[in-house]
C-alpha cells in the first residue's frame, strides 16, 4: 500500500468511525423518546419529547454532512498523480504533506503528519490547478509546491 493510499484509507475510517457514532447516537435518542413516550405525561413529557427531537435534528445534519465527506472521499482515485493538483492529490508544500479532499483532522502516518484540505479552502483553493514549482502566499506565509503525489 502507498503512502497516498494509507491517507486515504485512514481518512475513511475515520470517517465512517464518526458515521457509526452519530447514528448510535440517533438510534438511542429514537430508543429513549419511544421509551420516555410509554411512561410519561403531561407538559414535562411534552418539553422532553420536544428536546430529543431537536437533538435527533442536530444529530441527523451531523450525519448528512459527515455522510457527504464520505461520498467525495469514495470518488477520489488514489491510484491517480496528476500533474497538476487535482481533488486527491497529495501535496507537499514547505515540507507540509497536504491531502487535497474534505476538510478533516490532521492524521499521522509513518511519523508524518498530513493535514486533509477541502479545495474550497483559501490554501486549497490556491493549490488547484497548479504544479509542482509554484509558489504563493496566503496571510504572509509563502509556500512553494515541492512535489505533487
Amino acid at each position: 500500500m502507498t503512502f497516498k493510499q494509507k491517507i486515504h484509507t485512514h481518512y475513511l475510517q475515520l470517517v465512517q468511525d464518526r458515521i457509526d457514532v452519530f447514528k448510535d447516537m440517533i438510534l438511542a435518542l429514537t430508543e429513549d423518546s419511544k421509551n420516555d413516550a410509554k411512561g410519561s405525561a403531561g407538559d414535562k413529557h411534552e418539553t422532553a419529547l420536544s428536546m430529543m427531537h431537536i437533538e435527533q435534528e442536530k444529530l441527523n445534519r451531523k450525519l448528512r454532512e459527515v455522510l457527504d465527506q464520505k461520498t467525495i472521499l469514495d470518488k477520489i482515485d488514489v491510484t491517480t498523480i496528476a500533474e497538476t493538483i487535482i481533488v486527491g492529490s497529495l501535496v507537499k508544500a514547505n515540507g507540509i504533506y497536504l491531502y487535497l479532499s474534505v476538510a478533516l483532522p490532521k492524521i499521522n502516518i509513518e511519523g508524518i503528519n498530513i493535514i486533509a484540505l477541502s479545495p474550497q479552502s483559501p490554501l486549497g483553493n490556491k493549490l488547484l490547478g497548479n504544479q509542482e514549482g509554484f509558489t504563493f502566499e496566503i496571510n504572509g506565509t509563502k509556500y512553494l509546491v515541492e512535489g505533487i503525489y
